[in-house]
């Protein structure tokens, strides 16, 4: 055989990077044509195609992830406006240390930790799993969209739903504690920036209560980075998952993921990292349309 033809410039020294050849070329033009077809491969481990195995272990984990961008908004917009109302103080002090407690703390080590205290002592959550076992054979889940919390309730199936929420709730809690920490400090920042703008210093001179100036006028110009930030920590959190779903036996990407990674199912691995940037992009999509209908400024035309 022929040595494989090597690619010179002009002025270049030494051996350059072997030229592909076309069963190479040929293969990735495959490959990339079935992905635009849906044909993502056949995985090695499961001996299903790709795109079906993360069409039913995908929910799971949006699941989780929405759950946690919900609990962290719901934390981060008060907080970050406490903070940033009295700014040095005590209650300032001790919100910005907690943020930041959230956001470096290892998410495997708070797993655990919660599932120690709020599980194994204080019996209020369920330690792992889906939902209970036993629900199975009581009040199987009848499958519609893919989404547990959503087909439960389609399908009248209330126990269901009741065991679904409270074996996500501890899991979601672990995943939260990034973007609340993130997000809180980000609030405390763009509304300590905008507190100062002419317009709210005139709102704040009509008489209006410190309160509506803050939750109202002020926050209104801060939700376009809160808005960016959270396509960004949803796409993060999506892959930050994977061990918490290790830790708490939860039925997502993590799981599918791992056990591709264990037993070198590399179109698997494709698959799965092909779907989390499909998210990412589609994530920033959402927010670009958020972001024109929040501020007229820069609505597209």
């Amino acid at each position: 055989m022929g040595r494989p033809a090597r690619l010179r410039g002009p002025g270049c020294r030494g051996p350059a990077v072997p030229r592909p050849g076309p069963p190479a070329r040929r293969a990735a033009r495959l490959y990339f044509g079935g992905i635009l077809t849906g044909n993502w491969g056949v995985a090695i481990h499961t001996h299903r195609p790709v795109l079906s195995d993360i069409g039913q272990a995908a929910p799971a984990s949006i699941e989780l992830v929405t759950a946690a961008m919900i609990i962290g908004l719901v934390v981060a917009v008060p907080l970050g406006l406490i903070s940033a109302r009295w700014p040095g103080r005590a209650s300032d002090h001790t919100i910005r240390a907690g943020s930041i407690l959230g956001v470096s703390m290892p998410i495997f080590w708070l797993a655990l930790i919660l599932q120690l205290v709020l599980s194994d002592r204080l019996h209020l959550l369920p330690a792992a799993g889906e939902f209970s076992p036993g629900l199975l054979f009581t009040h199987p889940l009848t499958q519609v969209t893919g989404f547990g919390l959503i087909d439960a309730p389609l399908t009248g199936n209330w126990p269901m739903f009741g065991s679904l929420l409270g074996h996500l709730l501890l899991p979601a809690l672990v995943v939260a504690a990034y973007p609340a920490g993130l997000l809180t400090r980000m609030i405390r920042a763009q509304v300590l920036d905008t507190i100062g703008d002419t317009h709210v210093q005139m709102v704040r001179a009509l008489g209006f209560r410190e309160r509506t100036v803050y939750g109202r006028f002020a926050m209104k110009l801060a939700w376009n980075p809160v808005a960016a930030t959270l396509a960004l920590v949803f796409g993060y959190s999506l892959v930050n998952t994977f061990l918490v779903e290790a830790i708490f036996d939860w039925p997502g990407l993590g799981e599918y993921a791992t056990a591709s990674i264990q037993t070198l199912d590399t179109p698997a691995i494709l698959g799965v990292t092909l779907f989390i940037a499909l998210v990412y992009v589609a994530a920033n999509l959402v927010v670009d349309i958020v972001q024109a209908s929040i501020d007229p400024r820069i609505r597209l035309r």
